[in-house]
């Protein structure tokens, strides 16, 4: 249990540093270059996802035996695209649907996609 405590908490500071790209990135293209936010956020998203590969991979969970750095990424990245779909489809019901402002929604959208990430990446990448 402790181990899983532990990991749970590096994988919260690798997110924390990935949500502050995630949202940087959208807030400066959505106030900045006058992007739409559905298409910012698609944007952000994909770059805080490169970042938490890197450091996920290296920092939170063990590498399977056996597993290829190559189907490793793969697999990250098909369930990054899982978590891309959820962030997408709430940004959108969020701000089109809804009306919300859409930094509320992508705060709601980021504890979503948190719990899905870290439940999907422990299932199928991490080795303990």
């Amino acid at each position: 249990m402790r181990h899983l405590i532990e990991q749970f908490v590096k994988f919260g500071i690798v997110g924390v540093v990935a949500t502050a790209i995630d949202f940087g990135v959208l807030i400066a293209l959505t106030e900045w270059l006058h992007m739409d936010p559905v298409a910012s956020a698609a944007i952000s998203f994909t770059v805080s996802v490169l970042f938490n590969y890197a450091a996920s991979m290296r920092f939170v969970f063990q590498r399977r035996e056996g597993m290829s750095r190559t189907c490793e990424l793969v697999i990250f990245v098909v369930l990054s695209l899982v978590g891309l779909a959820i962030n997408e489809a709430l940004m959108w019901l969020g701000v089109n649907v809804a009306s919300l402002n859409y930094v509320l929604v992508k705060l709601l959208a980021t504890a979503v996609v948190m719990l899905w990430n870290f439940l999907s990446r422990k299932r199928w990448l991490d080795a303990s």
